[in-house]
């Protein structure tokens, strides 16, 4: 008698291979029979119709402040998501001392647009160490797991102080302290580190983040700590300014420590080659032993511009300035004024508020050529006749005035601009970039960017647009999108014990209504601690979410049930 049978579904195991009809058996939190015709269970749940997936197992998030106080994780929750790794993009919030508290809430804040007063009210603080921010984790309830990458900025900050939110070059004495407290974090779970060298994460008074100037002594001095574990992972956001230098040096630490080293490749307007470069020199990296890989996302890296949202086209213009401290409804009517209307259309854009935004934003709120009406319907490969450019061709006003106009109908409105993976105005770069054995599939950004960005929605996503909505390109198996997101990200971070169908293995589960499945339009609530604002983006046709054999949510509603762990490296 089994605790639970999944009766009939199509199964797509994750491992890559031809979905199949058959059941599903799972007894305690462990599946126990996949295919055929499982025995009688105590609980029957009929698949006939439906997807059986594995859960999704999502590597790029930045839950790291969220993690400690909510014990839902939406949307990624909502969205099929069972384990979630955050600490990217070197950001987070241990190890930590008591007066860098509110440094650390600004950094989150300025990199990852998390409002810092939702921070402050949100996070308790009872940790200074890693290991202890790992135990914090372990005692919140949850619904999905959770496992924490350690973030070189809080790192630093820690060991050097104001000498590391001031630029200043590490010792040779702050480098052996960061490789010991990297060697504290791996040794209680951590499934990696990670930091940025990226000209995109800023402070919120416009100056780089403390690591943004490390150099390369630095780097290999701390990513050397992994070198005497069995698990763990180097990760990085660049630039590569010196790419050359730079490929050499994360090749030979991949190769001397035998750990993996990954960074984020992503189409840039201003390189639009570069992508192709890095997976060749990952692709020889790789045939010489060392084990160099690319993250990438599914679609374009982008931003939602609203009058609600954190950026219009306009928030740089002078005579917007007056109008950032109103609540949206207020700023919506205020804009609705023609006299407004007037004011901002013919307004120069801030130096000083320019200098605030990192280069992708500037990207974003200039660059009218890549902007596109979205909604209601979600579309993140727009064809051009979406463009704010060719609708005012075509009605005889400017480009400005067709942003402006559309956005002041309703909150609801809002800008696409994809910043990076959309250069040629379709997605088959992104394809190209998806496909490729070098890369692993990631960058959802779950929990960041929530003023401007939804992207915990890509593993639907993948699902939706990849597997079969798809009209201005090929398609992609249904098999390769849940292996992209489920073994394969599972088995890159050494979590061997989920991401796969397979008896024996964590059950955890998505029941899913393929051709009902469809991705919301965002929208804003503040529903964050202090009020906080965010966008959310619900979803249709997940009947069933579990883990560990229990089911979280069914047709979209959270059950009560709160199985989810903190998942330590190492475990499993």
């Amino acid at each position: 008698m089994h605790d639970v049978v999944i009766r009939g579904g199509t199964i797509v195991d994750g491992d890559g291979g031809t979905p199949f009809t058959g059941d599903v058996a799972i007894d305690g939190d462990r599946i126990s029979a996949v295919g055929g015709k499982a025995g009688p269970a105590r609980r029957e749940v009929d698949a006939d119709g439906l997807l059986v997936t594995p859960g999704w197992v999502d590597v790029h998030t930045h839950y790291d402040g969220q993690a400690t106080w909510d014990p839902i994780l939406a949307p990624s929750s909502w969205h099929g998501v069972t384990t979630t790794l955050c600490g990217n993009c070197g950001v987070g919030f241990a190890p930590v001392r008591k007066e860098n508290h509110q440094e650390l809430i600004d950094l989150m804040e300025g990199v990852e647009e998390i409002p810092g007063t939702a921070l402050a009210e949100g996070l308790a603080y009872d940790w200074e160490s890693f290991p202890e921010f790992l135990d914090a984790l372990e005692r919140q309830s949850r619904t999905i797991d959770i496992g924490a990458q350690l973030g070189h900025l809080p790192l630093r900050v820690y060991v050097m102080g104001d000498r590391a939110i001031n630029l200043e070059p590490a010792t040779a004495a702050d480098i052996a302290e960061m490789k010991s407290l990297t060697e504290q974090a791996l040794a209680a779970g951590a499934f990696g580190f990670t930091t940025s060298l990226t000209n995109s994460h800023k402070k919120l008074d416009g100056g780089f983040v403390p690591s943004r100037y490390s150099e390369v002594e630095e780097m290999v001095g701390i990513g050397a700590a992994l070198a005497g574990f069995d698990h763990g992972t180097f990760g990085i956001n660049t630039e590569f300014e010196n790419e050359e230098d730079e490929l050499v040096w994360l090749t030979e630490l991949a190769r001397q420590t035998g750990h993996p080293v990954w960074f984020l490749i992503t189409q840039n307007t201003s390189d639009p080659d570069r992508w192709q470069r890095l997976l060749k020199a990952i692709h020889e990296a790789q045939s010489s032993g060392a084990p160099l890989s690319g993250q990438v996302a599914c679609r374009p890296v982008g931003v939602l511009l609203g009058v609600g949202a954190t950026l219009t086209p306009f928030s740089a213009r002078e005579a917007f300035q007056e109008l950032r401290p109103l609540s949206s409804e207020e700023r919506l009517a205020r804009m609705r004024d023609p006299e407004t209307r007037a004011r901002v259309l013919s307004s120069p854009n801030s130096d000083k508020a320019m200098d605030l935004l990192s280069p992708s934003r500037v990207r974003a709120i200039t660059r009218w050529d890549r902007m596109y009406t979205f909604g209601p319907e979600v579309d993140y490969e727009p064809s051009e006749d979406r463009c704010v450019v060719n609708i005012a061709a075509r009605s005889n006003r400017t480009a400005e005035e067709v942003a402006y106009d559309y956005l002041t109908e309703g909150l609801d409105h809002f800008l696409y601009c994809p910043v990076s993976n959309y250069v040629s105005g379709d997605l088959e770069t992104t394809r190209e970039m998806f496909l490729d054995s070098g890369t692993l599939c990631g960058l959802s950004d779950g929990g960041a960017h929530v003023g401007s960005v939804v992207d915990a929605s890509m593993p639907t996503y993948l699902l939706t647009h990849w597997a079969r909505d798809r009209s201005r390109g090929p398609k992609l198996p249904i098999e390769t999108v849940v292996k992209a997101q489920t073994s394969e990200t599972a088995n890159f971070f050494g979590m061997t014990d989920r991401g796969r169908l397979t008896p024996g293995l964590r059950a955890d589960v998505n029941l899913i209504d393929h051709d009902g499945l469809r991705i919301h339009a965002p929208h804003l609530v503040h529903d964050l601690p202090a009020g906080g604002k965010r966008l959310l983006q619900g979803v249709d046709g997940y009947v069933a979410t579990m883990v560990a054999g229990e089911t979280v949510f069914e047709n979209g509603e959270h059950t009560g049930a709160l199985p989810g762990k903190l998942v330590r490296a190492g475990e499993g």
